[in-house]
């Protein structure tokens, strides 16, 4: 199983999840809801107290990840397979452009 902080504009808004049998999940922190409940990371995922889940990574997410050269660059760099888009998802997208980003979970401090 593997883990990303979700945050938007640097707040934490939820916890992105790869469980061991391949789904992913999205689920909103409960003080993003209280305190965002309008201040949603994608159209296709308002904000809500319910899971989110796929047997793909969200398409907003995937779409957080460089394309083309800069792929080329991110895999080669980290020795990431492309089609691991979860491992290039938390390599690659702590700093990402635009008011979304992706921060790995340390399991010892699940932060």
């Amino acid at each position: 199983m593997r883990q990303g902080i979700v945050k938007y504009n640097n707040i934490k808004a939820g916890l992105l999840t790869e469980e061991d049998n391949g789904e992913y999940l999205f689920v909103y922190d409960k003080d993003y809801v209280k305190n965002y409940p309008d201040q949603f990371i994608t159209f296709d995922m308002p904000v809500r107290d319910m899971a989110y889940r796929n047997n793909r990574l969200f398409p907003f997410f995937d779409g957080l990840i460089p394309e083309g050269w800069l792929l080329n660059i991110a895999a080669n760099s980290w020795k990431i397979n492309k089609n691991d888009r979860m491992g290039l998802l938390l390599a690659c997208c702590k700093n990402a452009i635009g008011a979304v980003s992706i921060h790995p979970v340390n399991p010892d401090t699940d932060e």
